[in-house]
């Protein structure tokens, strides 16, 4: 029984919070308010606070009304089609598994009518490389990431985390990405 209320209690809980996110119950940030106030542009009425000099964005802030898109993760295409269809080689380390994995995002977007300048959020889930001493290469994902986001062709940077995994679903892989992007 006590599960069933502790359950209903976090529903309505989560219910208030919705509710009051679209009823006007989140105050933004004063146009004065130097210490609220956004340290970067907005861009179709999304706020994206900066995270210093570190390419993405500490937050990012979706005014009521916008539509939300949830893209499932995404993994690397094969990259060198001479090499056995299931090892690391044929898609490659940390960085062309990484760039891969965005052209793929990059691609579903732009069938959706969106861009990468749209993502306010990504999530990457990285498994250390068996090439690299079984070391995450966090400095290779950086690498590629940093040719989609905060270039002077497409600024936007979403929120970001990375997180190491054991495994992914294709043994091979190394990266997976999820994004979520909002419809301008």
């Amino acid at each position: 029984m006590n599960r069933v209320r502790t359950a209903a209690s976090t529903a309505i809980l989560g219910l208030t919070l919705v509710l009051s996110a679209c009823s006007g119950g989140h105050k933004a940030p004063a146009a004065g308010d130097k210490a609220a106030a956004p340290e970067a542009a907005a861009s179709k009425d999304v706020i994206r606070y900066t995270a210093g000099k570190f390419p993405i964005a500490k937050a990012v802030e979706v005014p009521a009304g916008k539509t939300i898109v949830y893209l499932s993760g995404a993994l690397a295409p094969i990259a060198d089609e001479s090499k056995p269809k299931d090892s690391q080689d044929a898609y490659g380390d940390t960085e062309t598994q990484t760039y891969g994995a965005l052209k793929t995002i990059q691609a579903s977007l732009k069938d959706m009518g969106l861009t990468m300048g749209d993502v306010i959020k990504m999530t990457v889930f990285m498994k250390a490389d068996p090439e690299k001493g079984n070391e995450l290469d966090f400095a290779g994902m950086m690498k590629a990431y940093t040719q989609f986001f905060g270039t002077p062709e497409q600024p936007n940077l979403p929120a970001r985390s990375a997180v190491q995994v054991a495994a992914l679903a294709r043994p091979a892989a190394l990266v997976e990405i999820e994004v979520i992007a909002v419809r301008p």
